[in-house]
């Protein structure tokens, strides 16, 4: 009942803190619920509890990112806060991160700066040409935020693969700043110019 009680309350968030035990980080069940507030395209903080149950306090914090990238890679860089319920340590800082994921959440990048990101991206790492088919990506444009959601626009994208359009989230991701937040990126095949015309 608590899991559906969480997952109906990431329904109606904009930004969702998932507090997991920092004796027993990232359980099956706590990555479980991240995913699909990630999926639900919800902002996400984690807030790590019992801070002051774990003995070194000097690694937590190096140890709990390490962990969180590996085990969340569909939100690299989530802001990730150890805090205790008991002595409120951390707390405040914990509720300054949900105001900045929020901000990210609803970030509107212009398009200038979007297909300049886009040039570089792609002549850094060309898009693969899956049996000789050269795939071309033109330009691209946000049309909505909450979360950030882009339009890329090319020949054949329908054909890029999944570790491509992986490497374009991460890059737009750390370009752009925007940690924790489901990225959405859509694609859209453009006319050939040389197409017989009816």
């Amino acid at each position: 009942l608590s899991v559906a009680d969480a997952l109906n309350a990431s329904r109606f968030a904009e930004v969702v803190v998932l507090l997991l035990d920092a004796t027993h980080p990232f359980e099956e069940q706590d990555l479980r619920i991240a995913d699909l507030v990630l999926r639900e395209g919800r902002a996400l903080v984690l807030g790590m509890n019992k801070r002051d149950l774990v003995d070194d306090k000097t690694v937590m914090p190096k140890k709990l990112r390490e962990d969180a990238d590996h085990w969340l890679p569909q939100a690299r860089g989530v802001p990730i806060f150890a805090v205790s319920g008991q002595t409120g340590e951390g707390l405040d800082r914990l509720m300054q991160a949900v105001v900045t994921m929020h901000e990210v959440w609803n970030k509107r990048l212009p398009t200038s700066a979007l297909n300049r990101w886009l040039e570089g991206a792609t002549s850094a790492h060309t898009p693969p040409a899956p049996a000789g088919r050269v795939i071309k990506i033109r330009y691209m444009t946000q049309p909505k935020s909450r979360p950030p959601t882009f339009i890329l626009f090319g020949t054949r994208t329908s054909m890029l693969p999944d570790a491509y359009v992986r490497y374009l989230v991460n890059s737009l991701r750390d370009t752009f700043d925007m940690p924790g937040v489901p990225i959405r990126l859509h694609f859209r095949e453009t006319d050939n110019p040389f197409a017989e015309k009816d």
